[in-house]
């Protein structure tokens, strides 16, 4: 499954000159870490991000916006906003800001040894 390259580029540009970014293809998208962290990704062309868990209802009655759903079961504090809900910069911004807000409050996932 491929993702969307303009929407990687987008992403980089924002998350450019923020320290300990790395990108990992995961889930047949493209997953930004950051400080070894899930923020933000790509599945097709549709950002995912990582919000924190407490507006996570408020935050789905936005524009483009839905709760991530693989399995049936949604994730809280996962949501995935598609083209229209971030086809300018200011919304855009808006999704990115808020993922980038919650990485600094959020537990790093634990590591398989």
């Amino acid at each position: 499954m491929a993702y969307s390259e303009k929407l990687a580029d987008r992403i980089r540009a924002r998350l450019t000159g923020l320290p300990n970014v790395k990108e990992k293809e995961m889930m047949g998208g493209l997953t930004f870490m950051l400080n070894d962290k899930m923020c933000v990704g790509i599945i097709k062309d549709e950002l995912m991000c990582r919000i924190d868990p407490d507006i996570y209802e408020a935050i789905l009655e936005k524009k483009g916006c839905r709760p991530m759903d693989f399995t049936g079961r949604p994730m809280k504090g996962w949501i995935i906003i598609d083209e229209p809900g971030m086809k300018n910069k200011k919304d855009f911004d808006y999704w990115i800001d808020l993922a980038l807000d919650f990485n600094k409050k959020a537990k790093p996932y634990k590591k398989k040894r």
